[in-house]
């Protein structure tokens, strides 16, 4: 084998036979809202073709013809704000911020 490969540039030419059948594909168009249209082929035996498809724009597209299916909501994520206010009101967060600048006021008049 080895001498059969010598001289050949090995992975710049296939040496496997190309009948030129593919397997069976289907056009699917997507509209972004500038009214660019994508047509991109996909397997006619595919079992989910997506909805949506990013435009060479940048904007979302969906597919021509399709009615966009409504996605469920998401869980809530909480902030750390969200989780601060559980444990304290927002009384008692002033009364904590007024003593922390007292302390730190009075520990830049002792270093000044």
């Amino acid at each position: 084998m080895s001498e059969s490969m010598r001289g050949t540039r090995l992975g710049a030419t296939s040496y496997e036979v190309d009948n030129g059948l593919s397997a069976p594909r289907q056009l699917t168009t997507y509209v972004c809202p500038e009214a660019h249209h994508t047509t991109l082929p996909f397997a006619a035996e595919a079992d989910e073709i997506p909805d949506t498809w990013q435009c060479a724009c940048g904007l979302m597209g969906t597919r021509w013809g399709h009615k966009l299916q409504e996605q469920p909501e998401g869980r809530y994520v909480r902030t750390h704000w969200d989780m601060l206010l559980e444990r304290r009101t927002i009384a008692e967060l002033e009364e904590l911020m007024k003593e922390r600048l007292a302390l730190l006021r009075g520990s830049q008049k002792k270093s000044a």
